[in-house]
């Protein structure tokens, strides 16, 4: 029997990596003789440089940028295959990187993203995939911008600064002084969200709130990343602000697109960077899961990604997360079975501590169960 473990992260408690050795570890228990393949998954967000240097060959790069609220920053991206980089933006501007009672994003910036990029051009990467999820920056991406070069000017001619409470002076753009080489660059961006720059789906409306954005200043933040929107699709004639992802990460999403990028649903592009598919096709069993799942998990995340993928090759799949949220009926239409590793009342803290052994054991009696009927057929 072939198995492929293909698991998001348990958010909180487990990394998708974890995740995938602790299923591996219990099916190797139960079964010696099963091949477990693992492709741990992700959707763009933490965890996403772990799941490209488990399923590739890479290696961690350490960096020196700016931090979301502009103090130094010790980090790392991916170099995989030579010339590919991948960078995972919640490790360079993230909202766990930002104590809960300082989230403001009028002092936030996503200026180390673009540190980060010029260390990775200056190192030969010309292919550049960038994971988008947990966010502290609702700057539109105007400092990665100035930090690859593009002049942001007030009424009075004079450089903003990098923050995203500067936005709202921008009078200009000027891309004269933009380091060349991040056009010619492929770049691919990692997104689970298709939320447009501005309205009321827009950045700030959305995921403003959990940044620390009060609702008094939702239209402040709209009209200034409106206005900063329209001055850079003038300067490259194309229209971005409305398209699917503009609005990710506070709008940097609508910023990469500016410099040629394209916006891919996450798990789609790291499950085909990693080859899932071809794994999948070859199984006799699909295991996925994620921390919590509900009729979100429906909706983009890795695991319905993974179910269609096997559902397409006739392959049973197994849903097995921390938690279930309502009733299973919607989940399976893309599921074979559907379990919650969660075997008795737990509050959550205790169910996020004991997630490692109660994920094994429930992964172990599944097993116990699958090979009994294997024995039988």
């Amino acid at each position: 029997m072939k198995v492929v473990v293909a698991p998001d992260s348990y958010k909180g408690s487990l990394t998708a990596v974890e995740v995938s050795n602790i299923i591996s570890r219990a099916i190797s228990i139960v079964d010696q003789d099963v091949e477990v393949i693992l492709k741990p998954m992700a959707d763009g967000g933490e965890g996403t440089i772990d799941v490209f240097l488990t399923g590739m060959n890479g290696e961690k790069i350490p960096i020196t940028c700016r931090s979301p609220i502009g103090k130094k920053n010790i980090t790392y991206y991916a170099m995989v295959d030579d010339n590919t980089a991948v960078i995972e933006y919640a490790a360079i501007a993230g909202l766990v990187q930002v104590r809960e009672d300082e989230r403001n994003p009028d002092f936030t910036t996503s200026f180390g993203l673009g540190e980060v990029l010029i260390d990775a051009l200056d190192k030969g990467c010309n292919n550049i995939i960038i994971g988008l999820g947990g966010s502290a920056t609702n700057d539109g991406g105007l400092g990665m911008l100035q930090a690859l070069g593009m002049q942001a000017l007030d009424e009075e001619g004079k450089n903003v600064s990098v923050f995203g409470k500067d936005v709202k002076d921008i009078k200009s753009v000027c891309f004269s002084k933009v380091d060349l080489r991040i056009f010619e660059a492929n770049i691919q961006v990692a997104c689970d969200v298709d939320n447009p720059l501005v309205g009321i789906r827009g950045a700030t409306r959305v995921y403003g709130p959990q940044k620390g954005i009060q609702e008094e200043d939702y239209d402040l933040y709209d009209k200034a990343l409106e206005n900063y929107a329209d001055l850079i699709e003038e300067k490259i004639n194309k229209s971005l602000k409305n398209k699917f992802g503009a609005g990710a990460a506070g709008g940097l999403g609508f910023a990469l697109m500016a410099l040629g990028a394209e916006i891919k649903s996450g798990a789609t592009l790291i499950g085909n960077a990693i080859d899932v598919e071809k794994e999948i096709e070859e199984a006799d069993l699909v295991i996925t899961g994620e921390g919590q799942s509900d009729e979100q998990t429906l909706f983009g995340k890795a695991p319905s990604h993974i179910a269609i993928l096997a559902k397409k090759h006739d392959v049973p799949v197994l849903l097995v997360s921390g938690s279930i949220v309502d009733e299973t009926t919607k989940l399976n239409e893309y599921f074979t079975a559907c379990f919650s590793i969660v075997n008795r009342i737990l509050d959550l803290e205790s169910a996020i501590e004991s997630a490692e052994i109660l994920l094994f054991e429930k992964t172990k009696q599944l097993f116990k169960l699958i090979k009994s009927i294997a024995c039988k057929s």
